[in-house]
């Protein structure tokens, strides 16, 4: 696509890569360097977006364990196989992650080199529509594949996280507290209800963007707000498995806890603790306030959310009755399952060879 109508280069895949390499070295940097007095608003606002190294120590690991073994999305389809099945689905799954780079950021990086040499003046004035743009170069009948596999992908989404939604309401909230007695007919519509209601919600939230989602990228915005409740989660998850202290009034307090923590640090810290402390350092954010990198929110939330739930659960009995019970079995792997996660592992280290 960024071959010789374009840049010269040459023509396939292989040859626009390289283009891309060349025209946009800097968009290939998975380590973001740490501000400066004299860096731009622009470097600023990508730091606060992924805050380099710091961001690995802090916030990138909640969110991807929180996701993995917290998601309802993800669990719901684990729970219904045995282990080594889900095991096996989820590190193939894991696989298909690291594919991501290629299907969404290239894309965008190679309208943005198209963009800059002149060849997208349809995206004059508005960027929104840089992904359709760059499908205008593909043939005929891959942009018809092209399509169909977005539509896929999105109607495919989309009837998974229909389905959280109707299984935690009708489930976790409906049949516990207002409808105990409820038939299954009963909650069968009282989940298509509640999927209902969560799509026209959806389609109020974001009409007329009412969100600022279109502002910071809907990557980004997801990323971040589903920071909000990750560490509490997270931190509930964590300390319920492995610590059979851990009591179950230390469990609501860490989720209520984590996002209050979440929303002080993300949205009033630097205005009440400063702009520089042992803990953080805060960066203008261009629209004349100061924000802490979203990551490092999340990394001083669950610090501080597991402190306090080891605190009241030292005020408890030793073992909680009502523990989980972990059976150290489940920690033994296959050696095919150990020959895919060192892959993954090699697949991952070397991404951050070539692209630190």
């Amino acid at each position: 696509m960024v071959g010789d109508n374009y840049t010269g280069v040459g023509s396939g895949a292989i040859a626009g890569f390289k283009a891309l390499l060349h025209n946009a070295p800097e968009h290939f940097k998975m380590i973001i360097p740490r501000p400066t007095a004299s860096s731009t608003q622009n470097e600023v606002n990508k730091y606060l977006t992924f805050p380099g190294l710091a961001s690995y120590a802090a916030g990138i690991w909640i969110i991807n364990l929180n996701y993995w073994g917290c998601n309802q999305y993800i669990t719901q389809r684990a729970l219904g196989a045995d282990l080594q099945t889900a095991r096996t689905g989820i590190l193939f799954a894991a696989f298909l992650k690291l594919m991501m780079p290629i299907i969404v950021m290239l894309p965008g990086i190679a309208a943005f080199v198209l963009y800059k040499d002149g060849h997208l003046p349809q995206l004059v004035g508005g960027k929104d529509g840089a992904y359709s743009a760059v499908l205008t170069f593909l043939p005929t009948g891959l942009k018809g594949l092209s399509v169909a596999a977005l539509t896929a992908a999105i109607v495919a989404s989309l009837a998974g996280k229909v389905n959280s939604i109707s299984t935690i309401y009708t489930l976790d909230v409906h049949k516990k507290y207002f409808g105990k007695q409820a038939d299954e007919k009963k909650l069968v519509y009282t989940g298509r209800a509640a999927v209902f209601v969560a799509m026209i919600l959806a389609v109020i939230f974001t009409w007329n963007d009412i969100l600022g989602i279109g502002g910071v990228g809907g990557f980004t915005y997801i990323q971040k707000y589903t920071g909000f409740i990750s560490p509490g989660v997270f931190a509930m998850f964590f300390l319920g498995m492995f610590w059979k202290r851990t009591t179950g009034l230390a469990a609501i307090v860490g989720v209520i806890l984590g996002f209050v923590l979440s929303v002080f640090f993300n949205e009033f810290a630097p205005a009440v603790m400063g702009h520089e402390n042992i803990l953080y350092t805060a960066y203008p954010n261009g629209n004349g306030g100061y924000e802490i990198p979203f990551h490092i929110c999340m990394g001083l939330s669950f610090l501080f959310t597991m402190i306090v739930m080891i605190a009241i659960s030292l005020g408890g009995p030793k073992v909680n009755a009502k523990a989980f019970e972990l059976d150290t079995e489940m920690f033994k792997v296959r050696p095919q399952t150990l020959a895919l996660i060192v892959v993954i592992l090699l697949l991952i280290a070397a991404l951050y060879v070539k692209f630190w």
